[in-house]
């Protein structure tokens, strides 16, 4: 599905719906601001059921409460009735204490990177107190399931020699949210991309958002017929990074090939712990984990 008002997922009547961060995407379908676009998202609340919010755009958030109160429905909102208090780094991932509808979480392990994938387990055992009896979880079956959480290709190491991060980040939202995990929770000598986006995606917000995180940037593209112009792509990098930080590459295996050499010969040559970024879209991700498996690398 995408959206909400159309989203085929109407088809069920759900007692508990969720609405994740809200930001630009499929904006020929969904609308040019915000507004719209959580004015069709919020298609997705039904009658008398409870509507689980994470956090949102005050603007957001204003059109949201209205489409709750229409159709009756109770707002559980992040930072009101549930909210992330806290999270600390960890190997593999962070601790987190999340203060639930009904009831305190401590000490829970999430083996995912990111403040984003903080909120979003947050936002996740809100839905389930709500939907399980409106009551608080066995607390140890809580940390079990989030001790077992994955999701791949979202800021995913699937390499070591040199590290090698997959992201599925295929708008400046998704952009964002990774240059901040990025930057807060890795500390590499240096970061080279490898980006692939689809051509109908804003490929300058994505570009200029992970500029500050990227030392250099090997624009490529994906198998899919909808991937962006490696051409455009590379005016476009130039004028963001400067035509010294630029690389091309023909597909997307060249383009991972080409990236895990540089960092290792940088890693050979100088000692440091220079990584690979592969992003750009869900399409992207999803082919670099086959080729990676695929030429071991």
């Amino acid at each position: 599905g995408m959206g909400g008002e159309w989203d085929s997922t109407n088809v069920i009547k759900g007692s508990v719906n969720v609405i994740t961060p809200i930001g630009f995407d499929h904006m020929e379908y969904l609308g040019d601001t915000l507004e719209k676009i959580a004015q069709t998202k919020s298609g997705i609340i039904k009658e008398n059921s409870f509507v689980v919010l994470a956090e949102q755009e005050s603007d957001v958030a204003a059109v949201l409460m209205r489409a709750c109160a229409k159709a009756d429905a109770t707002p559980i909102r992040s930072g009101i009735e549930f909210s992330l208090k806290s999270r600390a780094l960890a190997l593999g991932g962070q601790m987190l204490t999340i203060s639930g509808v009904y009831g305190q979480y401590e000490d829970l392990y999430l083996p995912l990177y990111g403040q984003h994938q903080a909120s979003n387990a947050a936002t996740a055992l809100a839905a389930v107190e709500v939907f399980a009896g409106e009551t608080k979880l066995d607390e140890e079956i809580v940390r079990q399931a989030f001790a077992k959480a994955s999701s791949p290709g979202r800021c995913e190491i699937v390499g070591r020699n040199p590290t090698i991060i997959i992201d599925a980040a295929h708008n400046p939202h998704g952009a964002e949210s990774l240059k901040k995990t990025i930057s807060e929770e890795f500390d590499f000598s240096a970061l080279i991309g490898v980006i692939a986006p689809m051509g109908d995606k804003d490929v300058t917000g994505i570009l200029e958002a992970l500029e500050p995180v990227l030392d250099r940037v090997i624009v490529t593209r994906n198998s899919s017929h909808r991937a962006a112009d490696v051409d455009e792509l590379k005016s476009e990098a130039m004028e963001i990074f400067g035509s010294d930080r630029v690389y091309v590459s023909d597909d997307l295996e060249q383009g991972i090939t080409q990236a895990v050499e540089m960092a290792r010969t940088s890693n050979a040559l100088n000692d440091s712990s220079t990584a690979v970024l592969i992003a750009g879209s869900v399409v992207s991700a999803g082919e670099a984990r086959a080729i990676i498996r695929r030429k071991g690398i």
